[in-house]
């Protein structure tokens, strides 16, 4: 897809996003499509959103307004609920369509006072710490959820679009003193109360919206590059690519090329499995791309080499980061750092997503970069995990009804940013 197509469409997308949210909202019909805001802690380099929960008629904006890290792979929403209060809140029962429907695993009882998180002849699910990476005990429960069609675009209307309530929307509710479960939110961005999960699956947050309102079966999400101003985004409802029956979305990586030339690797890492082993997964909670270690030695040996030749000046690795370089002799771009550029090549020469400087490498400290991509060993589940820092700033569509993956060129290259998209 060309630069300005691209651009052109998106633009187009947000036009009709806004105009059809406000004339839906006077006729009360259902949503042209949802839309969150998304932040980036800056400790833990993760994506998260705020989400309104609860009884919408005696909403406690102090109790039931949650941040949540934004996970891909993650099945359902899960969230902490101690302390949780809504009248609205349903435990659901063990048996029930249901709880087939979020593939229960158990049933729960509970020995004291009936609360959420608390409850009797409960399905049980399990939800995951993708971080600590453990799966603890919850209660499957159905609430109602508040989501935005407009949120953040208040600026192009003067017309207040109230949100939308969306009922019987099912999570998974852990009450850490249940059980005397302990770490749950452990490495998760601080503030957060749990994950609401992208996934595959019928209970999805992204699956659930569109079942409920009959919407595409897709979404996008313009991943932040700053933790200190601006918003990213997700919307749901609103590229060529394989997946494969799973809950995480892979994509079709043929090669990598560097400034044009393609790195010497073994072709059957790059093919998965029915189980999914093996392959390129995406990730919003990994902060950057993590490689078999036999790719990863080739990118960064090809890397240094291309680096060498236009002269910049590599300094000792630093962390968990291969190779580092001096930026005082690297000229700055409106794409970042003059690097070598890094191309994942999917199904053709023509198809590929670029990785420019503001992606590929990070600042570890004063006048020290270094190229954002790790050694996951050699025997990783996956080949490649696509982190989020090599996501940021680009418009990433999933349809899930045509199995393809979508995306734009770097928004950097027309001087605007996930963290400033509103400028459009």
């Amino acid at each position: 897809m060309a630069v300005t197509t691209a651009l052109h469409l998106l633009f187009l997308f947000f036009i009709l996003f806004v105009s059809t949210s406000i004339s839906d909202a006077k006729l009360r019909v259902k949503p042209h499509a949802f839309h969150l805001s998304v932040r980036k802690d800056k400790a833990t380099l993760q994506y998260y959103v705020n989400l309104d929960m609860g009884d919408p008629v005696a909403r406690n904006p102090y109790v039931n307004f949650f941040d949540l890290v934004i996970d891909l792979g993650g099945r359902f929403l899960w969230f902490n609920c101690s302390g949780y209060d809504s009248t609205t809140y349903h435990p659901v029962r063990c048996g029930s369509k249901r709880c087939k429907i979020a593939k229960g695993t158990h049933c729960l009882n509970c020995n004291g006072p009936i609360k959420p998180g608390c409850t009797n002849n409960t399905c049980g699910v399990e939800p995951n710490n993708p971080i600590q990476q453990f799966v603890v005990s919850g209660d499957l429960a159905e609430d109602v959820i508040c989501v935005s069609e407009t949120d953040g675009f208040s600026s192009l209307s003067d017309i207040d679009v109230p949100d939308i309530d969306v009922p019987h929307f099912l999570l998974g509710c852990v009450d850490p003193n249940k059980f005397g479960v302990t770490g749950l939110l452990d490495g998760l961005a601080n503030g957060t109360r749990g994950i609401v999960g992208f996934g595959r699956t019928q209970i999805a947050f992204q699956t659930q919206l569109v079942s409920a309102f009959k919407l595409p079966n897709k979404f996008a999400l313009c991943l932040p590059s700053s933790t200190e101003t601006g918003f990213g985004d997700i919307f749901v409802g609103g590229g060529p690519y394989f997946m494969p029956p799973h809950e995480e979305y892979f994509i079709g990586v043929k090669s990598i090329k560097i400034d044009g030339k393609a790195i010497s690797l073994n072709s059957s890492l790059l093919s998965f499995d029915k189980h999914g082993n093996g392959g390129t997964r995406l990730s919003t909670v990994t902060p950057y791309t993590v490689l078999h270690t036999s790719i990863f030695k080739a990118l960064v040996d090809e890397f240094v080499k291309k680096a060498e030749a236009k002269k910049i000046k590599r300094v000792k690795p630093l962390g968990q980061f291969g190779a580092c370089f001096d930026p005082r002799n690297i000229a700055n771009t409106i794409t970042g750092p003059a690097v070598p550029k890094i191309d994942l090549v999917f199904q053709n020469e023509r198809t590929h997503y670029r990785i420019y400087g503001a992606n590929s490498m990070v600042k570890v400290k004063n006048n020290v970069i270094c190229l954002a991509f790790v050694d996951g060993g050699s025997e990783p589940k996956s080949s490649i995990v696509i982190g989020g820092h090599q996501l940021e700033d680009t418009l990433v569509e999933f349809d899930l009804a045509s199995s393809q993956f979508g995306f734009t060129p770097s928004l950097l290259l027309h001087n605007v940013s996930c963290s400033h998209f509103r400028v459009f």
